[in-house]
């Protein structure tokens, strides 16, 4: 699905191994572009890495021959491994995150017993955006806004009357996202997405996952409007307070995500594999009985 706002054009792919939605946005002045939470393919069961997903992006990119300015990341992902190396070594540009996002890679640099000149300093990254940080897409300006409470690093980046919202709102059926990873916050999850829904009610609001139920194909757009009215977890009405004990009573029940382990010790480097050994394999790290138990139901929050 394709939307065209005044300046610029959205294009959405959509990952139905991880139910991810990546997108490049693009400015028609000048056909310089940014996408956004790119997906590197990976088998869990034999431990192969693909870039099928984000050549799909990169196959968009090249047909409507635009410039990559910006690679995106709305925060480090757990649900899958990030595509951002990839795109930049096809296409270019600079791979951006949050600056929190130093806090997640310290507690992950302790979970995962990270090699020694891994940094928690954000310096994987070409560039850390502050809250309330304007950049341009071409001729187009965007703002980085800080809504923590999925995890402590999570930004939205508001182009052109759209907000691109990553794992901070879900679609109205589906309300939000967990907040137990380390360093989450129900009550900074609640104070995020209200700070989302302030914007104007025509905004677009476009998320980064979707798991539909039985009874609808996957949607990642709606409206600041539509989410006011119909979110489950968050329409007008809900207070902070049922909101927390609602989110906490739901997060109880959900077990870890599938891909968290060999997620979060790419994505924290910004897409990068860990280096390889002295036989020039790379290996992912599995920490033994580190997380909770899977006794819970999975849930791909």
């Amino acid at each position: 699905m394709t939307t065209t706002a005044p300046r610029t054009t959205t294009q959405a792919f959509f990952d139905p191994a991880t139910g991810t939605v990546s997108y490049v946005i693009w400015d028609h002045a000048t056909r310089r572009a940014a996408v956004i939470d790119p997906v590197l393919d990976y088998d869990f069961r034999s431990g192969h890495t693909g870039t099928a997903s984000a050549d799909r992006l990169l196959a968009y990119v090249r047909a409507q021959s635009l410039q990559v300015d910006w690679i995106l990341e709305t925060h480090a992902h757990a649900d899958h491994l990030s595509g951002a190396r990839h795109v930049q070594s096809q296409a270019g540009g600079r791979i951006a995150i949050g600056e929190h996002i130093r806090t997640v890679q310290a507690t992950f640099r302790n979970l995962y017993n990270l090699e020694r000149d891994f940094l928690p300093d954000g310096s994987q990254f070409d560039h850390l955006f502050e809250d309330g940080e304007s950049f341009r897409i071409g001729d187009t300006e965007a703002t980085a806004l800080l809504v923590p409470g999925h995890t402590p690093a999570d930004m939205a980046y508001l182009v052109d009357g759209a907000v691109f919202v990553g794992d901070t709102l879900f679609m109205p059926d589906l309300g939000s996202a967990r907040a137990d990873f380390p360093g989450g916050d129900a009550r900074q999850l609640y104070r995020s997405m209200r700070r989302l829904l302030a914007l104007p009610p025509e905004t677009a609001v476009y998320v980064c996952h979707d798991y539909p139920p039985a009874t609808r194909e996957p949607r990642w757009q709606s409206s600041v409007a539509e989410q006011r009215a119909h979110n489950i977890h968050v329409h007008d009405g809900i207070g902070e307070d049922d909101f927390v004990r609602m989110r906490t009573a739901r997060d109880a029940t959900l077990d870890v995500p599938t891909l968290i382990l060999p997620s979060m010790q790419v994505n924290v480097r910004a897409g990068r594999l860990p280096p390889p050994d002295d036989n020039g394999v790379a290996y992912l790290r599995i920490p033994l009985n580190a997380l909770p138990r899977p006794s819970r139901r999975p849930s791909p929050e």
